[in-house]
């Protein structure tokens, strides 16, 4: 077996899957990052292949491991049919261009089961229309003060808001109704509920 996987018409193969093996390993330990493409999905030779279907670094993984195996599985089966191994010329390039379309194949069942990327990510306009209390300083037309809000994930923003017209002061701890969105900053209208006293 050794020196079948050590013959010189093997090493290709062996070699994708230590490759392989070694990329694993680095994703283990935390050395290796994922790298995405971001294709043109349009062009259907990328898609034929699984770019964009899973990141390229699992992708590559992928290749070899079909690359690996089945170059090894077939010197295997010519070695047992005539008694020795293709040459290596002829078996890397034959097994590389049967590989591809494996991959993408196995690239698009892996990606109907692989968790996708989930963000909790959200654009400052949500909060229009969500309730936020100063924390810093005092608002006035014209001069904001720093308030926090929580979006629909419960996630905490902080923004600043000056009161929709100039009547109006937001006090530290008043509760105000984000109306709408200027830029950077928030016009907002009282609650009220701040300056009723309490019983």
């Amino acid at each position: 077996m050794l020196s079948f996987l050590g013959a010189s018409e093997n090493i290709a193969f062996v070699s994708a899957i230590v490759l392989m093996l070694l990329i694993g390993v680095a994703q283990l330990v935390g050395l290796g990052g994922d790298a995405d493409v971001d294709a043109d999905m349009d062009l259907n030779l990328l898609s034929w292949l699984g770019v964009g279907q899973l990141p390229l670094l699992m992708l590559l993984v992928v290749f070899l491991a079909v690359f690996g195996v089945a170059g090894l599985i077939l010197q295997q089966a010519v070695s047992d049919w005539t008694g020795a191994p293709l040459d290596a010329w002829v078996a890397v390039p034959a097994v590389a261009v049967a590989a591809l379309p494996i991959t993408g194949l196995a690239a698009r069942g892996l990606a109907r089961i692989l968790p996708r990327d989930h963000t909790t990510a959200v654009p400052l306009d949500v909060l229009v229309g969500t309730t936020a209390q100063v924390v810093t300083g005092r608002a006035t037309l014209g001069s904001p003060a720093r308030a926090r809000a929580e979006d629909h994930h419960g996630q905490a923003h902080y923004v600043m808001v000056e009161p929709n017209d100039g009547g109006q002061a937001f006090e530290e701890g008043e509760r105000v109704l984000l109306v709408r969105r200027e830029g950077e900053t928030f016009r907002a209208v009282s609650r009220g509920d701040f300056r009723i006293p309490s019983l």
